[in-house]
């Protein structure tokens, strides 16, 4: 008699529990408490997350502001728990969850505090805490109604280590995510009928074509499904929705991010022992979970309130257009940005870049319209650097451009896929200098004026950048090791928020850093 397994998976939720995305009050088809309306609980159905579900959004980061007192008193009742992801999870059912690189922005002990609230059992194979806070197991076996028992692993991208704090970094022990998977496979595989890895990562390689796109290790995906065997991989990390793809010896599913809809996957058990498979996108259409929102509206309340607190006065609005418009002819948002970096760490130099989506700035601005565009969780760090390696760091944002078919200039491939990654092209303020893309990628930077003059060979500047930038993501590896003058603990949000407030009527610096030639 054949027999199913049923699943319901989200990732990178990112803390969107309401229906919303803060940059206005208006409902939209998103949100956890939607998606969760629609959850089966029959007993031979799993609900599942792959992580980055406490960080990044206005609600989380409003949370973790909040002294720790208020935090437990925050919800309107205890019932599910006093963390509001972790209660909101709880009513929804969640059973089993991964951890994504973003749940450690907090650092161990705020993630120890979800995860202790959490009803559901972390599963992570490669990494740990080395002190025991969390409580967390490499893998499961679970038993479904039906008889049928299901092995499921946990696994995170081990970049962890490169973009995190280091003091949070040298608070975890952090393993190679295929080895560690290949052995928590080895060891459930003779107790279960299905096997399930829940993997924080992503695709490295063309779905259709299986031609590798990319170098990094950070996402894997490709690779373990071709060297593992793994009935169903369940990936996120990446923002980039799969409906389901059969490759190499498994099926893998992938939802977008910001909770818009779930991955419904379901797993049949044939009984010569042979296993197909299913799956559908579900969108958040449905009206919220009943109770959810009531539990968590005195949060959401206090979180409107304070995004909708007026901050100052530009002279110019700061939207959004066109990236490649943008990068060609100057951001004056890149440009405010650099220089409340520059205000916060008293460099000479800045560099930043742009969320792939923002809301933009008005020239009455909010709270809400800071961190609506502004969305990362980043701290600021001040590298000293000689000619050769600014010359480097612009390098690799030059090659954020190509010359298409057409002859026309285009943004580059591995800029747009398997992933859109406009945010791994910088902006710098504060030094002019001009990109030749008619040149070969590593000679394109063909001057760097600092002050109305070429910079000199052994001259050493500063250079303020932000902490995800400065562990080297986004091919900026070069940038790992450099000199570190300054590491300042200030979130870039909330480093604008200040300036603003006590800049009320600020005029933007306007100014063209970069020319570019094609």
């Amino acid at each position: 008699m054949d027999k199913t397994l049923s699943i319901r998976f989200t990732s990178d939720t990112h803390g969107y529990l309401f229906p919303t995305n803060y940059a206005d009050r208006q409902e939209r088809a998103m949100g956890l408490m939607k998606l969760a309306a629609d959850f089966p609980h029959d007993g031979n159905t799993l609900i599942l997350d792959g992580g980055d579900t406490i960080q990044g959004s206005p609600l989380t980061n409003f949370f973790h502001r909040l002294p720790e007192e208020e935090r437990r008193r925050c919800l309107a009742d205890s019932t599910h728990g006093r963390h509001p992801i972790a209660a909101m999870m709880n009513l929804a059912g969640y059973q089993f969850v991964t951890l994504g690189n973003h749940d450690f922005n907090y650092g161990v002990n705020a993630l120890a505090d979800y995860l202790n609230e959490l009803n559901a059992q972390c599963l992570c194979c490669n990494i740990r805490d080395r002190d025991g806070l969390l409580p967390i197991a490499p893998y499961a076996i679970h038993r479904l109604g039906n008889g049928l028992r299901v092995g499921l692993v946990g696994a995170c991208t081990p970049f962890v280590r490169r973009w995190e704090n280091p003091k949070t970094v040298a608070q975890l022990v952090i393993e190679d995510a295929v080895d560690a998977c290949a052995r928590a496979l080895e060891a459930i595989r003779p107790q279960c009928d299905v096997t399930v890895l829940i993997y924080h990562g992503g695709f490295e390689c063309d779905l259709k074509t299986g031609e590798p796109l990319t170098e990094s290790r950070e996402n894997e995906a490709c690779r373990i499904c071709r060297e593992l065997d793994f009935d169903l991989v369940l990936t996120g990390h990446q923002h980039m929705r799969v409906d389901g793809v059969h490759f190499g010896h498994s099926y893998a599913v992938q939802p977008g991010y910001r909770a818009p809809h779930a991955c419904a996957v379901t797993v049949t058990v044939h009984e010569d022992g042979s296993k197909s498979f299913e799956s559908e996108i579900l969108p958040a259409s449905a009206e919220p979970l009943p109770g959810a929102s009531a539990l968590l509206a005195p949060l959401e309340q206090r979180v409107q309130a304070w995004l909708d607190t007026p901050a100052g006065h530009l002279d110019i609005p700061l939207q959004g257009g066109d990236h490649l418009s943008q990068a060609v002819h100057g951001s004056p948002l890149a440009n405010f940005i650099n220089t409340v970096q520059l205000a916060a760490s008293g460099a000479q130099i800045s560099a930043c870049s742009l969320p792939n989506e923002f809301k933009g700035l008005p020239t009455t601005v909010t709270v809400r319209d800071v961190v609506s565009t502004y969305i990362y969780t980043n701290t600021l760090v001040v590298l000293a650097l000689d000619r050769a390696a600014l010359r480097q760091y612009m390098e690799r944002s030059a090659m954020y451009f190509a010359i298409g078919s057409d002859g026309q200039l285009c943004i580059a491939n591995e800029f747009l896929a398997p992933k859109v990654e406009h945010y791994n092209y910088d902006y710098f303020s504060g030094v002019d200098y001009v990109i030749d893309v008619r040149r070969p990628a590593g000679e394109r930077v063909t001057s760097i004026r600092l002050n109305g003059r070429e910079l000199g060979e052994d001259e050493t500047v500063t250079v303020c950048i932000n902490s995800y930038r400065s562990c080297g993501t986004g091919g900026y590896g070069f940038l790992v090791g450099q000199k570190v003058v300054a590491d300042i603990q200030v979130d870039v949000a909330d480093a604008m928020i200040e300036y603003i407030m006590t800049h009320p009527q600020i005029r933007v610096d306007t100014h063209r850093y970069c020319e570019v030639r094609a």
